[in-house]
């Protein structure tokens, strides 16, 4: 097996290789980013692909996305980011960093003023334990776990809310984002982004391979999966498995991708940022994304 690392637009561009040029004979796999059939249907930039058309193999699952607020901040509840601004650090506009925040803003009436541009999402761990900002959204608990286990053993963050449908996937007496919803609307809206998270860490090869190869590729994925040793493994180097079988995969990104365009509007309202913080002047700049500067063409 040759691994290979295909950065670019938040999996956008992983996604088009494997819908467009990618052999279509099994022999290409691909793990994406959860957000891709949500982007597809809310935004759709740079799209060349139509998720539902991918051959789903599987998921390892994902825990739920904390919002962690550093326990100095004064802010233990979704009530008090209501009453008081916290500065919540983001990397880019898509992520979980950025978008959550941004609906709390929106639908609830919250305070979070996001810094965006951050280096990666580390940076934020850093920039929250000297006190630049105050809280980091998206933050999957398994990662928090895993990444800083004194933060949670020393009460070092309050929990605010978790992203995601399942409450078994996350820390208990955390509220779930769709729980917070005042109305059917509401509802509708942080469902559609918890659904994404609910995809976990998808699977997928690409459209047209024959029915036989697809066949062995999602029993063999789903034999890995129960795999006794796998699972002892996963456990030990302490990694988030929550396994989801194809079908299931499948028809998560089916209804996604197809929600109304009445859902659609109201998303897209929900996801205007307003009063964001560039990172490059609110921090140094050493912690702060760097554009890259585009070649120039030779002339011939």
């Amino acid at each position: 097996m040759i691994v290979k690392n295909m950065p670019g637009a938040g999996h956008v561009r992983a996604s088009n290789f494997m819908y467009t040029r990618a052999a279509k004979d099994g022999t290409y796999i691909a793990t994406i980013g959860n957000s891709i059939p949500l982007h597809q249907a809310i935004n759709g930039k740079g799209v060349r692909f139509d998720a539902r058309k991918f051959n789903w193999l599987g998921s390892t699952g994902i825990s739920n996305l904390m919002t962690a607020v550093w326990h100095k901040a004064g802010v233990k509840t979704i009530e008090d980011a209501k009453k008081m601004t916290v500065i919540s650090g983001g990397t880019g506009s898509g992520s979980g960093t950025v978008v959550y925040p941004t609906l709390m803003n929106n639908i609830l009436g919250t305070k979070f003023k996001i810094v965006i541009g951050y280096r990666r999402a580390g940076n934020i761990d850093l920039a929250m334990e000297r006190g630049e900002v105050m809280a980091r959204s998206g933050y999957s608990y398994g990662s928090l776990a895993l990444n800083h286990p004194d933060w949670l053993r020393s009460n070092k963050v309050n929990l605010l809310v978790q992203v995601g449908l399942d409450r078994a996937r996350g820390p208990a007496g955390v509220p779930l984002l769709v729980d917070l919803a005042k109305n059917k609307k509401q509802r509708e809206i942080f469902k559609l982004f918890s659904g994404s998270v609910a995809l976990g860490r998808p699977y997928l090869t690409t459209p047209g391979v024959p029915a036989d190869r697809l066949a062995a590729l999602r029993k063999a994925f789903a034999a890995t999966i129960a795999d006794p040793k796998f699972v002892k493994e996963q456990k030990k180097r302490k990694f988030d498995l929550y396994p989801t079988t194809w079908q299931a995969l499948s028809q998560s990104v089916n209804d996604i991708v197809g929600i109304s365009p009445e859902l659609v509007k109201k998303a897209k309202a929900a996801m205007k940022r307003r009063g964001t913080i560039k990172c490059k002047t609110f921090t140094d700049p050493k912690n702060c994304k760097n554009k890259k500067k585009k070649k120039k063409k030779k002339r011939s």
